[in-house]
């Protein structure tokens, strides 16, 4: 053991994990790079066990075959490392289910990245408190584990709420630190192709004044921000897995009153994912707060909330209503993430609105198909099943489907269908 608050190598600190041990760190901007690195360079391992997520770098810890990795969200780097050989492997749980998890298997080592420590000693968890702020803490308190903070100057200070811990943690409660600059990964933004930007339309005239929204990743999300931002609708409110470029456009805009029901006077979210402006902004902004993982995606806060809409895409779609948004075909591609939590949520909140939003057609294997389908792809695994779905969306329309019968439901889907797939989808 280090004695806590000790400022250490990232060698040294890499040197703390066991040759046989299990490792839980963050995501994304919360990816402990440096100490993924340093214990990837340990020649010693023999049965290491890492949970992780969205891995932003491909370490070469991945490639030992002493090492299991268990991601909670797969990302370019799992999908590729899989397809080498590599043991990694999808756990299927969806994102507040990670961090209950992270808490019930009480990893012996807890990895995480903060803010360089504040005249006080207070390290902040920036960007991405996630699903591992508080598996974090709790191996802080335990004297048989341990709580390595990666400390990267890129990282900026977010402030959370009182009662979750304000997104912080004390030097004198860690049990070392490191220090590893990283650029934070950013998010290019992309051009919205035509359908997607006929998609956003339809979603914008979704919403109405006085909604709480949740955004989900990509350029829809995104496209319907701007809308939002440039349009008549206000007195909205922000409650959202992932903050994006879109809600800082939202609030320089001056849409946002965050007079929501629940966190009220502040926006709040898990992680960040956006560009270098948006981190900066977060940094500087007293009207965004991050919270754990658990006091955002669980769907029973959600009910709380005014007019919650929350928009989250799909790959595909069936006649029955099925979602398949994270695996198709045998495929693994991302995770559940929030995806069914954020539709249950939604459509239970008063005046809420769940959205699912699909391009028509997708190109596979350079051939063009329809992502609306007679039945998901042999192989193929929900997201989200049919009783959960309400409204869903493509460049052709929106349909509410959420009242309607298994006949009329399957008519209403195959009419947002390409109209060169119609006829096929006919029941």
């Amino acid at each position: 053991m280090t004695g806590k608050g000790r400022r250490l190598e990232l060698a040294e600190a890499a040197g703390l994990v066991r040759p046989h041990d299990t490792v839980a760190c963050g995501f994304a901007a919360g990816e402990p790079v440096g100490l993924l690195d340093a214990i990837g360079a340990r020649p010693d391992l023999e049965d290491l066990t890492i949970l992780a997520g969205l891995l932003v770098h491909p370490h070469a810890v991945l490639g030992n075959p002493a090492v299991r990795v268990l991601s909670g969200f797969f990302g370019p780097i799992e999908r590729a490392a899989r397809a080498q050989g590599a043991r990694v492997q999808y756990l299927p749980v969806d994102f507040h289910g990670l961090e209950r998890l992270g808490l019930r298997m009480r990893p012996r080592v807890v990895l995480a990245v903060t803010s360089p420590p504040d005249r006080e000693g207070w390290l902040s968890f920036g960007v991405s408190p996630a699903a591992s702020y508080r598996p974090f803490l709790e191996a802080a308190r335990d004297p048989d584990r341990l709580a390595l903070a990666e400390v990267n100057v890129h990282m900026p200070r977010v402030d959370g709420l009182a009662e979750f811990g304000r997104n912080r943690v004390h030097l004198s409660e860690v049990d070392g630190w490191v220090e590893h600059a990283a650029e934070l990964v950013t998010l290019p933004a992309g051009s919205p192709s035509p359908p997607e930007l006929a998609i956003a339309r339809h979603v914008a005239a979704l919403v109405d004044d006085g909604a709480t929204l949740q955004f989900g990743i990509g350029a829809i999300p995104d496209e319907v921000a701007r809308l939002l931002a440039s349009g008549p609708r206000g007195d909205l409110g922000i409650h959202t897995e992932m903050v994006s470029d879109g809600v800082m456009r939202l609030h320089a805009a001056g849409k946002v009153t965050n007079r929501k029901g629940l966190y009220d006077g502040v926006s709040v979210g898990t992680f960040a994912l956006g560009s270098p402006a948006l981190y900066g902004w977060l940094g500087a902004s007293p009207d965004v707060r991050m919270l754990p993982v658990g006091a955002v995606n669980d769907p029973a806060l959600m009910r709380k909330l005014r007019r919650f809409v929350s928009i989250n895409g799909a790959l595909a779609i069936d006649l029955a209503g099925q979602v398949a948004a994270d695996h198709v075909a045998g495929r693994q591609y991302s995770g559940v993430g929030g995806h069914e939590a954020f539709v249950v949520g939604a459509s239970e909140a008063p005046g809420g609105k769940s959205i699912v939003c699909l391009k028509s057609t997708a190109t596979v294997a350079g051939e063009r198909v329809t992502t609306i389908v007679p039945a998901l792809p042999s192989g193929t695994l929900v997201t989200t099943p049919r009783h959960h779905l309400q409204w869903v969306v493509t460049e052709h329309g929106a349909v509410d489907v959420s009242a309607l019968g298994d006949a009329d439901r399957a008519r209403a889907l195959a009419g947002l269908a390409d109209p060169a797939f119609r006829a096929g989808l006919a029941t």
